[in-house]
């Protein structure tokens, strides 16, 4: 079928309070424009945004000549409780929010103007433990087919060895005919059939697909007048205690990172260059592969990964029967499971990043022997649609123990209690009252906050945890272990079948996974959380510096759990990353700063609040915290040339307290023997500051997003964290769609073109106009700088 954007030409308007309908174009993501505010029902799960309803509208007239097609409209997503009416008739409803789905328009489009509305329903408060965002927040798509057509999603591609390099390609069509196939590598034609559906050739010289060397084909397929391009990689993929996971018979070890769909300034709203520029800062810092926490990807997401070579774990759902906030989507599961199910391996079988399904995320259902007759159904039933592929679940082992005992974290009671406690919470803040105590989820988070992780891996690694996550493990493919990583060893002693994958991990244990997973291959890999901050789930604020704090709950955007910031700038817990998985040896260098007397309550999902820089005037004699990274013996300190402190590594760290003088600072590292084999140095600013704008491209396509880092410098470029301003970003034959900086705090919402710097940075996005000159200025009330892109 014919695939046509639709996504132009849309009004929004709100339902649940006064507003206009406004002009949109598809995606977009109604929420991230609300205020802020304590009464949030939604509270900090959801970043403190108000929630609401709304209302998409959009005018069309279709061409004569498709009135008698085949007429498919395909809604990548709508979060959540979507309604798509027709002429005033309605003709879909979907519940899930982040699942695509399509609504059948053959027989219903009249001659003439035709009116098309999306409800997009989120005033049901609260429904998420993280930010959603609200309507059309994914493209949508117009399908079109005459006669003799190839559905949607009519095409399977699926590697049948790779010595020889042999393929199936199996097409459905509208009617029986002949099917013609080519298989292209870039322009070049390397295999031409034709037949009945199913194809199953040899390419010659064929290149595999794999993390390192991505390469893609392009199967083409005609019937009729139909064309259907699909690009492909050729790849097998195998999982077995003896090798663990392998792509083309060479072991790979996960090295993973758990994302949320949210694009941070941008909302949920999907774009391709937001999704590609994840993906690949995300492998630049180490990772090669991410888990979908905890809902479908986008069919963007799915490209970038097969193009830059990363690997896909495609999440089902946050819950089944068990609600964890009053109405999420447990009251839907029972009833539109098989169909999400076949939605999300309809949009994932053909993409060769797609390694595994999960089927859920901390589902204590799993300790129940109802949970675990459905974990099996979900697996039998996933095989059913993709026996090319594993199905996992991630279990929080200790969670499922104190479910079983009565202590459960998530229950409908304890959803219930926490939505009547957001609801009083609400009016306490109208009278001012004190903040409620917190409960379900939160509380367990705030509780590792206060005691660290480490309770929740010794509760995993109890006799009683095995006994309630055993069933539930053996009902699927590989085991997913959520904070069970001290249990990895012994289990696959005591279960050598069981496939282990560390789904949900802390970032402190990364060295500890590699040394385990290099000499036990049950051990298949590691899904850190997080390995990119996301919007919400901040509960009492991530962990901030003193000075970046503020007192209105409302101010909580996010919970700082991250190795990459909000805005894409790597933090010094990638360099431990990088180094402890052995990707580099370091050393690396990280400085707290010295006139933060308070340092920040980190948890374990936080490793440290050191940043890169050496540049903290009027602190000489002041002292502070220094870390180092580096696959090493020991490390020595430096300060202006003269040793200050030398200490042994331990699993790739070690830790100073060093005297701050301007000038810089040197690590040095030395292996057993006491030679010298790396350093690094860290240099003071200068004197003179300097706002840079930097665009991280210098030519776009109209429309475009492009990302624009300021920062605030010296003449030579080094960074000066202490610079503290509000910078006022504004464009030329573009719209500045928002602004943001890498604080768990921030003020409003991250619509705004004005925005407080944090540690002397902030970032900009910008979506290009027109051909021609895109031109973007910032400034402050000293500092004013441009920068130009180019637009074609």
């Amino acid at each position: 079928m014919r695939k046509t954007d639709f996504n132009h030409g849309w009004t929004c308007r709100p339902l649940s309070r006064e507003g206009e309908a406004i002009p949109v174009t598809l995606p977009h993501d109604a929420m991230r424009t609300e205020a802020r505010v304590p009464t949030s029902l939604g509270e900090g799960n959801i970043g403190w945004f108000e929630g609401g309803d709304y209302e998409y509208s959009k005018s069309f007239t279709l061409p004569a000549e498709l009135m008698d097609q085949k007429l498919l409209l395909e809604f990548e997503s709508v979060y959540h409780n979507a309604e798509v009416w027709l002429n005033g008739e309605k003709c879909a409803y979907r519940p899930y929010g982040y699942t695509n789905f399509y609504v059948d328009l053959t027989g219903k489009v009249k001659d003439g103007q035709n009116e098309i509305r999306v409800i997009a329903h989120n005033a049901d408060q609260p429904n998420s433990r993280w930010y959603s965002g609200t309507g059309i927040f994914r493209p949508v798509w117009l399908w079109t087919g005459k006669e003799k057509y190839i559905p949607v999603n009519g095409v399977r591609i699926e590697t049948l060895s790779i010595n020889p390099a042999r393929i199936r390609v199996q097409a459905e069509t509208s009617e029986p005919g002949e099917v013609a196939l080519e298989i292209l590598d870039g322009d070049k034609i390397v295999l031409q059939a034709k037949g009945e559906k199913v194809f199953e050739a040899e390419i010659p010289d064929a290149k595999l697909w794999n993390v390192d060397t991505p390469f893609l084909y392009t199967a083409r397929i005609c019937f009729g007048e139909d064309v259907v391009e699909i690009p492909f990689g050729i790849r097998t993929l195998t999982w077995t205690p003896d090798k663990g996971m392998a792509i083309n018979g060479e072991r790979v070890v996960i090295r993973g990172a758990c994302i949320h769909h949210d694009n941070g300034i941008l909302g949920a709203c999907t774009y391709p260059e937001a999704e590609e520029r994840r993906i690949r800062i995300l492998k630049e810092a180490g990772y090669n592969a991410v888990r979908s926490a905890h809902n479908p990807c986008s069919r963007y997401q799915l490209d970038v990964c097969d193009r830059l070579g990363m690997l896909m774990m495609d999440e089902y759902v946050d819950c089944w029967y068990m609600h964890k906030t009053q109405y999420d989507y447990a009251a839907y599961v029972s009833k539109w499971w098989k169909q999400d199910m076949k939605d999300m391996v309809d949009k994932d079988f053909n993409h060769p990043c797609v390694i595994m399904y999960s089927t859920g995320n901390e589902v204590a259902e799993t300790a129940q022997p109802k949970g675990v007759a459905l974990q099996k159904e979900f697996t039998e039933y996933l095989h059913s649609l993709d026996a090319t592929r594993p199905v996992t679940c991630g279990i929080n082992i200790f969670f499922n123990f104190l479910s079983s005992a009565g202590f459960g974290v998530y229950s409908d009671e304890k959803a219930k209690q926490q939505a009547e406690a957001a609801k009083k919470a609400a009016q306490d803040s109208a009278a001012k009252k004190p903040k409620k105590k917190p409960v379900g989820s939160e509380f367990y988070n705030v509780l590792a906050a206060k005691l660290g992780c480490d309770f929740m891996k010794f509760g995993a690694s109890l006799p009683p945890c095995d006994w309630k996550t055993r069933d539930a493990f053996a009902a699927m493919d590989i085991a997913g272990y959520n904070y069970g990583n001290w249990r990895y060893k012994k289990d696959a002693r005591k279960y050598p079948n069981r496939l282990i994958l560390g789904s949900e991990t802390l970032i402190g244990d990364a060295y500890d996974f590699w040394e385990i997973a290099k000499t036990v291959p049950q051990v298949v890999g590691d899904f850190v959380w997080a390995g990119w901050d996301y919007i919400g789930e901040c509960g009492d604020g991530g962990p901030e510096f003193a000075d970046y704090k503020t007192e209105a709950p409302e101010d909580r955007i996010r919970g700082g759990t991250c190795r990459i910031d909000v805005t894409g700038k790597m933090t010094p817990e990638v360099d431990y990353t990088r180094v402890a998985f052995e990707l580099e040896k370091g050393p690396f260098l990280a400085v707290y700063p010295p006139y933060e007397k308070e340092k920040p309550a980190i948890s374990g999902w936080q490793l440290t609040r050191a940043m890169r820089s050496w540049s903290w005037p009027g602190c000489a004699g002041q002292e502070t915290d220094v870390e180092v990274y580096a696959r090493a013996a020991a490390v020595e300190i430096l300060v202006n040339g003269k040793s200050v402190a030398k200490k042994k590594v331990k699993k790739a760290r070690a830790g100073f307290h060093v005297t701050y003088q301007d000038g810089e600072i040197t690590a040095v590292a030395y292996d057993k023997s006491g030679k010298e084999i790396g350093c690094d140095t860290l240099c003071t600013a200068d004197t003179a500051t300097e706002l840079r704008l930097e665009p991280e491209k210098t030519e776009c396509r109209p429309g475009e997003m492009v990302y624009l880092r300021m920062r605030y410098t010296d003449e030579q470029g080094e960074a000066k964290p202490m610079e503290r301003h509000r910078v006022k970003v504004t464009a030329e034959n573009g719209s500045v769609m928002g602004t943001a900086n890498g604080s768990s705090y921030f003020q409003g919402n991250y619509a705004q073109s004005e925005v407080p710097t944090y540690f002397g940075e902030a970032q900009a996005v910008v979506q290009a106009g027109e051909n021609g000159i895109l031109r973007v200025t910032a400034g402050d009330r000293t500092h004013e700088v441009s920068a130009e892109i180019l637009i074609c």
